[in-house]
């Protein structure tokens, strides 16, 4: 009897508490509103912060801290809408809603003070309160979790290599491969899936470069899914390895099979396997749950933006800038390729009129791009397809088509064709190439200096190139 007539009084507590806590927040203005969010997003980013820097091997834990970091973004995210609303925003929002990719995101786009600014604030509010209620006993745990030292130089790859955001996933793949070998001897075999370009290669480095992982195994092999074959006459030493190959195309059974009995042979025990692919059918090899990695939330992909574009300077000194970053976020529809070379421009320049320059011809091209092919530059490049980038040159009369982004490395044989970089093209100084020409659209700062290289071709009135007809062809192939 005592204990139902405590759970009852447990329960009308619980509802008390959230009938005062509804009707504070229907009699609270907005600017308290405001600050109230931004000391609950000062309590939560504390302990986000402090967990990336934990070795967390709860999955529970790994779980939870997932959605305290989404809670994070979105809070932030929903400060800065309010807090930055520009007039542009209308004619952001109209362009945005033309593009299927970013229909699906969730943007905020009414005017300050208005109903549904209010109701968003208020159920982001509700999110992250319920999300502190329940963080006490995580912090408690996150105290008995190893520290993990990072050096300077890892720091400074979280932020080149787009290592943001996965905090979670990252332990959860290590986790993973310390796990002791099973009894029957085989290499486990982790399958990472995901989308084009969403950072499943830069995650795997990370991981190889952890120094758990390095003392784990003896030698890190990486492959080509393309040439697994060559597998049987290359030369192992019998020991405890991990195998990174990347996958571009199915594989048949027999095929995996051949694959998988020749690693169990020529390594030692405890070695595993990760596969890397866009492919969701790779996920049947796997002998232990696939990690499976989604594109950015429109949340996450512009408070990464805005850490980038600003650099150590405060975005509060600079709130017409800030409006500008909130803007160039959305309208570059997710793409982190896209996000790093204009964030480099932008810190370069801390100059208003050279950011908004780069934001109008963002919209030109965006638009150039829905008027022609019916779809985001970002959403067409992923299918392997060429956008139009007419808008970033200097003369409307020479049109200009970009193929998707390859990787090169600084031995990869050297081309004759003339280049430039892609921050000089969007800054509007440089001089464009009659006929083709490769573009670098991004080179990693430090060894192996790791290029994105995308060709690119210079054409008046369709006398070479691909013509918008042919280009819709190809779209509907």
């Amino acid at each position: 009897m005592e204990v139902a007539l405590s759970a009852i009084a447990s329960d009308l507590i619980n509802r008390l508490t959230s009938f005062l806590m509804k009707k504070y927040m229907e009699s609270t203005s907005i600017d308290d509103k405001m600050k109230r969010l931004k000391e609950l997003l000062l309590r939560v980013h504390i302990v986000v912060e402090e967990a990336d820097r934990r070795c967390i091997t709860n999955p529970m834990m790994l779980m939870q801290l997932k959605m305290l970091a989404e809670s994070m973004y979105r809070g932030y995210y929903m400060l800065d809408t309010i807090k930055y609303k520009s007039p542009k925003d209308e004619e952001v929002r109209k362009l945005c809603t033309m593009s299927v990719s970013l229909k699906r995101s969730r943007t905020i786009f009414d005017t300050p003070g208005s109903p549904a600014d209010d109701n968003e604030l208020e159920i982001v509010l509700n999110n992250l309160e319920a999300a502190i209620s329940n963080i006490n006993e995580f912090v408690i745990l996150l105290v008995g979790c190893e520290r993990v030292c990072r050096r300077p130089y890892d720091a400074y790859l979280y932020t080149d290599n787009f290592m943001f955001g996965r905090h979670a996933e990252k332990q959860q793949i290590i986790n993973i491969l310390l796990q002791n070998p099973c009894q029957q001897g085989g290499p486990l075999v982790l399958p990472i899936i995901g989308g084009c370009r969403v950072g499943k290669k830069t995650l795997v480095s990370h991981v190889c470069g952890d120094e758990r992982i390095r003392s784990y195994f003896r030698s890190i092999l990486y492959i080509n899914g393309d040439n697994m074959w060559g597998m049987e006459h290359t030369k192992f030493k019998r020991e405890r390895t991990l195998i990174v190959g990347e996958f571009f195309t199915d594989i048949d059974e027999d095929d995996w099979v051949k694959f998988y009995c020749t690693v169990s042979q020529m390594t030692d025990r405890g070695s595993k396997v990760i596969i890397i692919s866009r492919i969701g059918k790779l996920a049947r090899f796997g002998t232990v749950k696939t990690v499976r990695l989604n594109s950015l939330s429109q949340e996450e992909y512009s408070y990464l933006f805005k850490m980038l574009a600003f650099g150590s300077i405060d975005e509060k000194d600079h709130p017409k800038m800030a409006m500008v970053a909130n803007d160039l976020a959305v309208v570059l529809g997710g793409s982190l390729i896209t996000a790093n070379v204009v964030a480099d421009l932008l810190r370069r320049n801390h100059d208003f009129q050279l950011w908004n320059s780069v934001l109008q011809r963002f919209k030109e091209m965006v638009k150039s791009n829905l008027s022609k092919y019916g779809e985001h530059p970002k959403d067409i490049i992923e299918k392997e397809h060429p956008i139009d980038i007419t808008r970033f040159g200097s003369s409307y009369r020479t049109h200009l088509h970009l193929m998707p982004p390859r990787v090169e490395r600084d031995d990869s044989p050297n081309r004759k064709k003339p280049s430039l970089l892609f921050r000089d093209l969007i800054a509007g100084c440089a001089a464009i190439p009659d006929g083709d020409f490769e573009l670098v659209t991004w080179e990693s700062r430090i060894p192996p200096h790791t290029k994105y290289v995308q060709s690119a071709v210079a054409f008046v009135n369709g006398k070479n190139g691909c013509t918008t007809s042919t280009r819709k062809r190809r779209s509907n192939a």
